[in-house]
């Protein structure tokens, strides 16, 4: 019994198993998919499939330039013990390796990649890190900058991985560019901004921020027993300061500078690349937080034992 491409998808889908691995047991049971699933298991490759529901929250978050590309990527695991362990910590810095060597536009195509050095793609050697660690793995995302300069923030062993991307001209002192890039960075991985600049800012996500302040304002101006269209260009002037903050909050530009309260992040980079007799301006970054927006699952840790014994 022969087999197609089609099965070999539907067995990896079935087994979380690599591709070349799924072909092979495939090969080896001649087309027959069950008896290609009781292969994998005897050969142990299976096993990880086992984890593949288990909610992956924690992990490591990991940014670096590698061969002149900046990489940011998140690998997620199920417990935070992971990110100290030495072979998932190798097993993620492998991956921004397999990334920063290859032109890949998103996880799937980077998962058919080669790993590093080794003869595994990148999906085959997730599957080896699985039974390895013994806890499900995912790669989450990934960022990819090659051109202007790139410089990687790390907080917390991994809790946050930072890349700032900056075009820089007129410079000689790159060290000085590289401690702006780094304090940059931090302030990303601190104060959270959403958007570069207010010209980045989502249109629709503007719009409802205006209408929900304008509605505020409204009702604040109320209790004055002002006319109805001199209460709305009161309301519209006080929008316009509450836009001001809202962008002060969520843009990277205008928010205060962390270091210095006095200016903008906008304002101290145009102080530092003018000490600096050059040009500098951020172009984009990347802020990947460990976890974000993933729902945790709570457990009952007496009941959950309580359960094995029965």
């Amino acid at each position: 019994m022969g087999f197609t491409a089609q099965d070999v998808k539907d067995l990896r889908e079935m087994t979380g198993v690599g591709m070349m691995d799924c072909k092979k047991a495939l090969t080896e049971s001649n087309g027959d998919k069950e008896k290609a699933m009781l292969w994998l298991r005897e050969k142990g490759l299976a096993a990880a499939q086992k984890k593949a529901g288990r909610i992956t929250a924690e992990g490591m978050a990991y940014a670096d330039v590698i061969d002149g590309v900046g990489v940011v990527v998140e690998v997620n695991a199920e417990t935070d013990f992971v990110a100290k362990n030495d072979k998932f910590v190798d097993f993620v810095k492998g991956v921004a390796k397999t990334i920063a060597d290859n032109a890949v536009d998103g996880v799937e195509a980077l998962r058919e990649c080669k790993y590093c050095d080794t003869g595994n793609t990148v999906a085959e050697q997730l599957q080896e890190m699985i039974l390895v660690i013994g806890e499900n793995i995912t790669i989450r995302r990934f960022r990819r900058y090659t051109d202007g300069v790139n410089v990687p923030y790390v907080h917390a062993g991994g809790k946050i991985g930072v890349m700032v991307n900056m075009d820089v001209s007129g410079v000689s002192n790159m060290d000085a560019v590289t401690t702006l890039g780094r304090d940059v960075a931090m302030q990303i991985a601190s104060m959270r901004p959403l958007y570069l600049d207010t010209a980045s800012v989502d249109p629709a996500e503007l719009e409802k921020e205006r209408e929900i302040q304008l509605t505020k304002a409204i009702e604040e101006n109320k209790a004055k027993n002002l006319p109805d269209d001199k209460a709305r260009a009161i309301a519209e002037n006080m929008v316009k300061g509450r836009i001001n903050k809202f962008y002060e909050d969520i843009c990277l530009l205008n928010q205060a500078y962390v270091k210095d309260s006095k200016l903008t992040v906008g304002q101290h980079i145009k102080q530092v690349a003018k000490e600096l007799g050059g040009s500098i301006a951020v172009k984009e970054f990347t802020r990947f937080e460990k976890g974000e927006g993933i729902e945790k699952q709570e457990s009952d840790f007496a009941a959950e034992v309580a359960g094995m014994i029965k």
